[in-house]
């Protein structure tokens, strides 16, 4: 760990802004000039980059598994580095981690035979929630095409499908002419993202079934993958939630139970044996998000959360998971940018707003620490968060971009609730450091629905105005290979210092940025 007043940044600051001595033995008060914004921005250097990254992503930290032993030498090294820099916790004295509760669940010992066919485990189906032990079993199975109870549109119409295992399929219907029905444009609705799998769970729940079988061919490798491989993890319940049976299928078991299912959306009760043998393996597993802060000069409960993600994948077959890009690069820009605050400060330049300096926990298992985060136990109330800077990949270049300044960034969200933090961030792009912002992932119908697999989704689903930072995908991502050397320096340096210059600017400025496109929370 380097000490505060050997870094670069923090020597030139001393050389600028030292004491000066009256004529007799009496020190004068200590007078700093003020300096611009790029004095505090050059502070942020690809050589400490790069030094705190071959720590972090070492062999040491053992690819920093959520709960595992690497991830808590992780957390204690951003701890002390915060200690070390001299910015307090926002939680307590000396107490930098916020406890995330999350549980594992492992695969749990299970059978399934539909008719007189007995399916196989992961090949044909995988369980993704804890449900009660012991057997069930039925004599039919409600099918209720997408699943939806809406305004205008609903699934359970003339279906009782209470103590019933419910067949679903993933997404909405949409009219002859390709528009959603439930929108009634050609915008998709929560229906066919990422929260259709729990709104659609607590639909069948409140309607009393007793298991879901969901269907959805696309995404049925990646779910065997994940819940079949070891476990999944979530957030564990304050109190606890009512059980169900929660199980994604392959194509032969929808079409075993309704054969016409990728063009069928009538609901209806399918007359065939079910039964089903339970058995649960639950965890649970100690985790933390890292939190320090600065508090403004000016208006303090105003927060700006600048986030990156600490995990990684950990070990797996004896190899370590270094993860210097996915998220070390998003972790150590925190650290430059925290301490480039942090010089401010002591120049007598405290930010007007606040900044939070989040590092989560348990993105790799599903976004779980900026979950707690938002949804748990915000440090600070979410209506006083102005803005969400979210850190993840911006050490390396995309392969597949063949055209453009290797000098660029994707962009993702900046002006998807906020047309002003989006005209900032170009208007702060241009003054300070001329990256290439890329905007090829923010389109809406982006099969690689970036928007939605990085933390900041977090703060947006709540309407707070997002930026994410991300220089792509390569083919060392969520690989042993992904490590420190493969790091191109000048750009992570670049990039840093277009993110801090960002925060700087969205923390001065004299009124807070207006959320012109909130979401309602859509059907």
């Amino acid at each position: 760990m380097r000490k505060l007043f050997l870094t670069t940044g923090a020597a030139a600051l001393l050389m600028a802004c030292g004491t000066s001595k009256t004529a007799t033995t009496t020190k004068a008060p200590e007078v700093k000039p003020k300096q611009d914004v790029s004095f505090f921005a050059n502070t942020i250097t690809s050589d400490e980059l790069k030094e705190a990254l071959y720590t972090y992503a070492s062999d040491d930290f053992e690819g920093r598994d959520t709960g595992e032993p690497g991830q808590k030498k992780a957390v204690e090294y951003l701890k002390n580095h915060y200690v070390t820099l001299g910015i307090p916790s926002p939680i307590s004295e000396g107490d930098y981690f916020q406890k995330v509760p999350l549980e594992k669940q492992a695969a749990p010992d299970m059978t399934l035979k539909i008719g007189d066919k007995e399916f196989k485990a992961i090949e044909d189906y995988v369980s993704v929630t804890d449900g009660e032990n012991g057997e069930v079993n039925s004599q039919e199975i409600a099918y209720v095409g997408y699943g939806i109870d809406s305004e205008n549109y609903s699934s359970y119409k003339d279906i009782d499908v209470a103590g019933k295992f419910v067949l679903i399929k993933g997404g909405e219907p949409k009219n002859e002419d390709g528009t959603f029905i439930i929108s009634g444009s050609d915008k998709a609705s929560k229906w066919s993202t990422n929260q259709q799998y729990r709104a659609k769970r607590e639909i069948a729940l409140s309607k009393g079934a007793k298991g879901i079988l969901f269907y959805s061919p696309q995404i049925y490798p990646m779910v065997a993958q994940q819940f079949g491989s070891g476990g999944q993890m979530g957030l564990k319940e304050d109190t606890p939630q009512e059980k169900m049976y929660y199980i994604f299928v392959n194509s032969s078991i929808a079409k075993a139970v309704v054969e016409e299912i990728d063009s069928e959306t009538t609901s209806k009760l399918i007359k065939t044996p079910m039964n089903l043998t339970f058995k649960s393996n639950v965890k649970e597993v100690d985790s933390e998000n890292v939190a320090a802060f600065i508090k403004g000069s000016e208006k303090p409960d105003e927060i700006i959360v600048i986030s990156a993600h600490l995990d990684h994948e950990g070990v797996k077959g004896g190899a370590i998971y270094n993860g210097a890009d996915d998220d070390g690069s998003g972790t150590v820009a925190i650290l430059e940018i925290a301490e480039a605050f942090k010089a401010a400060v002591d120049n007598g330049q405290t930010p007007k707003r606040s900044i939070l300096f989040l590092h989560v926990t348990g993105e790799e298992k599903g976004l779980l620490g900026s979950q707690y985060y938002t949804d748990k136990d915000p440090i600070f109330p979410l209506e006083n968060t102005v803005a969400n800077l979210n850190i993840d990949m911006i050490g390396r270049t995309d392969p597949q971009r063949t055209e453009g300044d290797r000098n660029y960034v994707y962009l993702i969200g900046s002006d998807k609730l906020s047309t002003e933090l989006h005209n900032l961030s170009e208007e702060v792009n241009k003054k300070c450091c001329n990256v290439e912002l890329d905007y090829k992932f923010n389109d809406d119908n982006d099969p690689n629905r970036f928007y939605y697999r990085s933390d900041h989704y977090n703060f947006a689903k709540n309407n707070i105005p997002v930026i994410f930072y991300f220089n792509g995908t390569h083919a060392d991502y969520h690989q042993p290979s992904d490590t420190p050397d493969k790091i191109e320096y000048d750009l992570l340096e670049n990039r840093t210092r277009l993110i801090f210059n960002t925060a700087w600017e969205l923390a001065n400025r004299d009124a807070r940025i207006i959320v012109d496109k909130a979401e309602v929370k859509a059907e």
